[in-house]
């Protein structure tokens, strides 16, 4: 996949009436326009959540034995859903990767969570599974985009998942205002800081 390039975002934004993003602030306020428009999907790396990876003989289901968010990964998820509905912003749908971290921080920015295996994390997934998520994944943006009129889905998942499907790496919280490109394919309008 190709990785955004600054022209391509400018293009977008000049399209849409929005300013040109040259700050944080700015790059966020592009962000909700394009939420606001619609047609779209914030696609979010889950929230602050200490370490790395899962430990072994984790289970889905069991948060006990899994990575998860700590007290401030549930603050970000929290101002994350207030920075949205602040902005008038209610996302049509909210989709989460099956692990608690995801599902959780889903949870308290949105107050619901729509598990979906395919935004689950390509790590320890065999090849071809992880590539039938990925063209699930292909599908939904392409469904998202088609049906417009202001409406926009949240992606709750891992930076993984994120990098697979449009080329870019997120921060904790961070999420991915995604659209479509000349070929139909998953592509980064935006970026909102986490």
């Amino acid at each position: 996949m190709p990785v955004v390039n600054r022209r391509d975002c400018l293009a977008a934004l000049a399209a849409l009436g929005l300013p040109a993003a040259t700050s944080p602030a700015r790059a966020d306020d592009a962000a909700l326009g394009l939420l606001r428009r619609g047609g779209a999907v914030l696609a979010m790396r889950h929230a602050l959540a200490p370490g790395t990876f899962d430990p072994p003989g984790f289970k889905l289901g069991d948060c006990s034995t899994q990575r998860n968010l700590d007290d401030a990964g549930r603050a970000q998820a929290r101002a994350i859903g207030q920075r949205l509905k602040a902005a008038g912003l209610v996302p049509a749908r909210v989709r989460s990767s099956p692990w608690c971290r995801c599902l959780e921080t889903a949870e308290l920015a949105f107050g619901r969570a729509e598990p979906w295996a395919a935004l689950g994390s390509p790590h320890g997934g065999a090849e071809a599974t992880n590539a039938q998520s990925l063209a699930q994944l292909r599908a939904g943006v392409q469904a998202a985009v088609q049906q417009g009129g202001g409406r926009f889905e949240v992606w709750v998942t891992h930076m993984f998942v994120l990098n697979d499907l449009v080329g870019a790496n997120t921060a904790s919280g961070e999420g991915l205002v995604l659209g479509l490109d000349a070929r139909s394919q998953p592509h980064v309008l935006a970026r909102l800081a986490g």
